[in-house]
């Protein structure tokens, strides 16, 4: 799928195949007890291809729950202010559980959702992110398995969006137009987007 508004940064064979080795990342990893299933917990919208994908490359018994967040403040720039906007349904207590997230930006959002999650007494809490943006980070914030690292560019593809346009692309891609307003550069969170 070829779009004139982006440039591949990741192909649609690169992101499978990454996908794949953090899939072997989380099986392996020790510090993750799956003794039964791994409750896998994305955030909507940005997560779901990710998780899809993820979920069917991990071969465990996998449960699998959505929260759809808001990050507000002034503008496209998040503020730090969390909203949820969907809770997942399932009870994370006593579960190992693994955050999927999209893309970990200032880190604001995924930190809100650490301690939404603990709050809930899980056995075990991991992330696992597609995109990591270290350069904007405000907050720290553990990632455990991070598929790619990647500068301070706007991208979206593979579930990623701009005005709910360019989800369905199979590859990760360099927006190419004016994204809100002078000083947005990278992927500032939109009402529907997910953590940062």
């Amino acid at each position: 799928m070829v779009n004139r508004d982006t440039t591949v940064l990741l192909t649609a064979d690169e992101v499978r195949a990454r996908v794949a080795e953090l899939a072997s990342e989380i099986r392996y990893d020790s510090g993750v007890r799956v003794n039964g299933e791994l409750h896998l917990l994305s955030v909507l919208k940005g997560g779901f291809i990710f998780l899809a994908d993820l979920a069917r490359a991990l071969e465990l018994p996998v449960t699998v729950d959505f929260i759809a967040l808001e990050s507000y403040g002034g503008g496209t720039e998040s503020a730090g202010a969390v909203r949820v906007r969907h809770d997942f349904e399932m009870s994370v207590h006593g579960r190992d559980v693994l955050v999927v997230e999209d893309i970990v930006d200032t880190g604001r959002t995924l930190a809100w959702l650490h301690r939404h999650v603990r709050a809930g007494q899980p056995r075990s809490l991991r992330t696992v992110a597609l995109l990591d943006k270290p350069s904007r980070r405000m907050v720290p914030v553990n990632v455990e398995h991070v598929g790619f690292t990647i500068a301070d560019q706007f991208v979206v593809g593979y579930g990623l969006d701009h005005g709910e346009r360019f989800r369905n692309m199979p590859h990760i891609a360099v927006l190419n137009l004016p994204v809100a307003g002078p000083g947005d550069t990278a992927n500032r969170k939109q009402p529907a987007g997910g953590p940062d």
